[in-house]
């Protein structure tokens, strides 16, 4: 059974800094990319950060370069977002995401997702 589990969200005052975790299990964690999402009321879910392998260079959105980092575990299938300098608009539903292709069939799984808030 596939299971994608983030934590470590809750709230911050602006300018303050989370952890966000994503531990996973029934797949073969080092076999995908992984990515951070997150969707705010009334907005669509957006693509806050992606890793492939360790060592790779991984892709931000533009509203966080440069204040967040994404990185992984392979050995503890565990996958991370630190986040710094938040601000009110950083606040949203955190999701953890795997998914990759297979000829045609994609291997998409998420996680139940974490709430952050940012707020003074």
């Amino acid at each position: 059974q596939v299971q994608l589990v983030e934590s470590g969200g809750g709230l911050v005052q602006p300018g303050g800094s989370l952890r966000l975790l994503c531990a996973t299990s029934g797949f073969t964690f080092s076999r995908y990319p992984m990515s951070w999402y997150r969707q705010a009321p009334g907005k669509e879910r957006e693509l806050v950060a992606l890793i492939t392998n360790p060592g790779s260079t991984p892709k931000y959105g533009d509203s966080v370069k440069g204040r967040f980092t994404i990185s992984r575990d392979n050995d503890k299938n565990t996958l991370y977002l630190q986040m710094n300098s938040l601000t009110p608009e950083d606040t949203a539903v955190y999701y953890c995401n795997a998914r990759k292709w297979r000829g045609i069939e994609m291997y998409d799984y998420w996680g139940q997702g974490t709430q952050v808030t940012v707020s003074s």
